[in-house]
């Protein structure tokens, strides 16, 4: 498990973003979740909601219930070509998304 006391995700910090989305690709589920908060917010990466998604996504599969909250919000932001990226990406990694807004978690229809 991602040690996460001191991760500092509040700081534009590259070489931790690293750190953590690399925990995250070995299925640390802290790790995702803070890979999905910093790509949201753009700390230490460039601002990715398609990844944010992703990575929140992973968290929620291995049972992150707080990764749902941040996964809506997330959603709320994405247009409908982001969320089809994430779709593609999500079944890339063998994980089934169903489109529409409910599948989104909360995803606006423009």
């Amino acid at each position: 498990m991602a040690d996460l006391s001191g991760m500092g995700l509040l700081r534009n910090d590259p070489e931790m973003a690293a750190r953590l989305i690399a925990e995250a690709e070995r299925g640390d589920m802290d790790a995702q979740y803070a890979a999905g908060l910093i790509y949201a917010e753009g700390r230490g990466v460039e601002p990715d909601l398609v990844q944010a998604y992703f990575w929140l996504s992973r968290a929620i599969d291995q049972g992150d219930a707080d990764a749902e909250k941040l996964r809506r919000h997330v959603a709320s932001r994405m247009s409908d070509s982001e969320f089809e990226q994430a779709r593609r990406l999500l079944e890339a990694f063998g994980r089934v998304v169903v489109s529409g807004p409910d599948a989104a978690g909360g995803r606006r229809r423009h």
